[in-house]
């Protein structure tokens, strides 16, 4: 139980990573995590502002202190996502430039490798969870058919995650390479 609850979670986390990922559409995903030097302190810009997407390829950052903008601003041109942070008014624009296909290739190799890493985070979890089953073999209690039966049961939950993670990793460069 405890070896499915860590695979949801990180199974959760690929999907949140690629949401940061830049598909050609503006999502607040993108810059809501950038952190800003603000009050002597780093805050996450999401914590300083409300994000908004007025049109498909444009955020607008409205920060809900004026003295901030500044400082949020200096953040997404140093965050290096090839973005242009416009003050407008009360707010800041960014506008997303559309995608040439060598970025988009980039884009989907990024999106690859946030897979791997989650498919090595799931098979560290099968590998402490077969060690926990060893140790709870040695120190008995525990017998040899249910020690087989729950090793098979983690292969099966590692198995359907990696595919779950495999399908997020398809639909998202489908999603990527559609111009």
């Amino acid at each position: 139980m405890e070896a499915e609850e860590k695979m949801i979670k990180t199974e959760q986390v690929v999907m949140h990573e690629f949401a940061g990922v830049r598909t050609g559409k503006a999502s607040a995903t993108l810059i809501e995590n950038i952190l800003v030097e603000v009050y002597g302190s780093q805050m996450r810009i999401r914590e300083l502002a409300g994000i908004t997407t007025p049109e498909p390829r444009q955020l607008f950052v409205q920060p809900w202190d004026m003295t901030s903008i500044q400082a949020i601003e200096k953040a997404i041109q140093k965050a290096n996502l090839g973005l242009s942070p416009a003050v407008q008014g009360k707010g800041i624009r960014i506008s997303f430039p559309e995608l040439s296909q060598e970025r988009r290739v980039e884009f989907v190799k990024i999106t690859k490798k946030l897979a791997e890493d989650g498919r090595v985070a799931l098979r560290h979890v099968r590998r402490d969870s077969l060690e926990l089953l060893k140790k709870a073999k040695t120190a008995g209690g525990v017998g040899e058919e249910e020690i087989e039966v729950a090793e098979k049961e983690i292969q099966k939950l590692t198995d359907l995650y990696s595919g779950k993670i495999d399908s997020l990793v398809m639909n998202k460069e489908k999603e990527i390479m559609t111009v």
